[in-house]
Parts: structure tokens; sequence; C-alpha cells
């Protein structure tokens, strides 16, 4: 057993660019005796953690668990207490849909430490990159960010509740629901709202394309947009930004 105060940072990496990471969030990095990472995060960032750092990969892909939540629950507290400073490092902010809460809530039973740094989460981020704003003076006066699918597997009701609003709407976790979305906002007579799916948000393989609920399906298939990535649907879609940042092509229908 280690000599050092067992103890757990959960950390957020933010949404894919490198330089999209707090200084706070690398000097946890730097100080960690293990690092326990998701596949969301920029690898790279591993790059500050010192050279005798056990790092450890955590992530799923596509539904494939190198680990299940039981078990890395479980590794978090045997390895605090055999090395000492255990960090969590998840992408974007690890308390936006990334059970960041449930890691902590787990281990504080065992005796370690527990501590947060916040990131900067891909719902916020990815749309500002592509010089969409979620709220506008006139088109939007609030915004909802929802994940699609519950822990059952089904289309979150709140997607419902969203598309009944004039807010904009961010929706992660949800290429794979694109259909049953779409949909919704049928349903609410709103097919010709316009929409943006985001692959990839933040990094040098982001990939954007823009339509509306009407035609975004056709427009995915397309172009072969897989996951991970985010769906925003509002006007303010229509009222992007010219940033001379934008250098990645986007398919406009």
């Amino acid at each position: 057993m280690s000599l050092k105060t067992p103890k757990l940072t959960v950390v957020g990496a933010g949404p894919g660019d490198e330089e999209l990471i707090t200084l706070k969030a690398i000097k946890a990095i730097e100080s960690a005796d293990v690092i326990l990472y998701d596949a969301l995060i920029n690898e790279s960032l591993l790059k500050y953690a010192s050279e005798n750092v056990e790092l450890i990969f955590v992530g799923k892909r596509k539904g494939c668990y190198a680990f299940q939540q039981e078990q890395i629950n479980e590794l978090i507290v045997n390895k605090a207490k055999e090395k000492g400073h255990v960090v969590r490092l998840k992408g974007g902010d690890p308390f936006i849909f990334g059970r960041g809460a449930e890691e902590i809530d787990y281990v504080r039973p065992f005796g370690l430490e527990t501590y947060v740094v916040p990131g900067i989460s891909s719902a916020l981020a990815v749309p500002a990159y592509q010089g969409i704003p979620l709220t506008k003076r006139g088109s939007s006066e609030s915004f909802w960010v929802v994940t699609a699918t519950t822990k059952d597997h089904v289309l979150s009701k709140d997607v419902a509740l969203a598309a009944k609003s004039t807010a904009t709407v961010v929706i992660l976790m949800g290429m794979h629901k694109l259909a049953e979305i779409v949909k919704t906002f049928y349903v609410e007579n709103k097919k010709n709202t316009p929409v943006a799916i985001i692959q990839n948000g933040t990094r040098k393989n982001e990939k954007v394309v823009i339509g509306t609920i009407r035609n975004i399906q056709q427009v995915v298939n397309e172009q072969q947009l897989t996951s991970p990535a985010i769906i925003i649907i509002g006007d303010v879609v229509q009222d992007r930004v010219i940033l001379d940042s934008i250098s990645r092509e986007v398919v406009q229908v």
C-alpha cells in the first residue's frame, strides 16, 4: 500500500482540441500517480503526465466497453490505495453526462479524498467553434442540453419537452436516435427548423453538415456522419457568425 494519501481527482479534459483544457486540469494530470482515461479525450494530453504514471484506458466506443462502470469504480479505489493520486480523465465536463458524480459517490465511503476539475463542455464549445451561438437576442432566449438516450436505452422524454419550446436544443449521444428525434420535432410542426450536426467537434477531423429537420437524415446518410457528434436544433443555426478559424468544409443544404 502506498504511503501517499489515497485521493481521486475527476478531471474534465474538454471537447477535443488539446488547447481547450484548463491550467488546473494540467496540474492534476502532472501530479497523478495513475490516470484512468476515456475514449473521447485527446490522448495528446497524456504528455503532461509524469514518467512514472500508470496509464489505464477505460473508455468505450459504440457500446464496446474496456471496463464496465462497476469495474472502473473498484479500480479507482484499488489504485488510490496502492499508489496514491488517481486522476479520472473524462472528455468535456465530468458532471455533464460524464458519471463523475457517481464515481465520487462510490469512492467516498472508502476514505478517499475527492476533488473535481470542471472542463469545457462539448455542448458549448463545439457549436461555438462553428460560429453557432446557442443564444442570440431575437432568436433564442435559452437552450436545452439533453442526452438522447436514457439508461434504459430509449429516447429521453426531455427531447419531446425541448421540442415544444422555442429554445435551442443541443442533443448529445443522439446519432443512433436521429430518426426518433426528427419524428419528435415533426410532431411539433418544426420540419423547417434548422439543424447542425458536428462530428468530432473541435478536432482536426471535424465534419459539419447543416440542414433542417425535414432533410437532415438524408444529408447525414449522404455525408456518412457517425458518432461522436453533437446535434444542434434551432433558429440560431442560421445565425452562424463568420470565423477565420473555420477552415473545414461545411455541407449546407
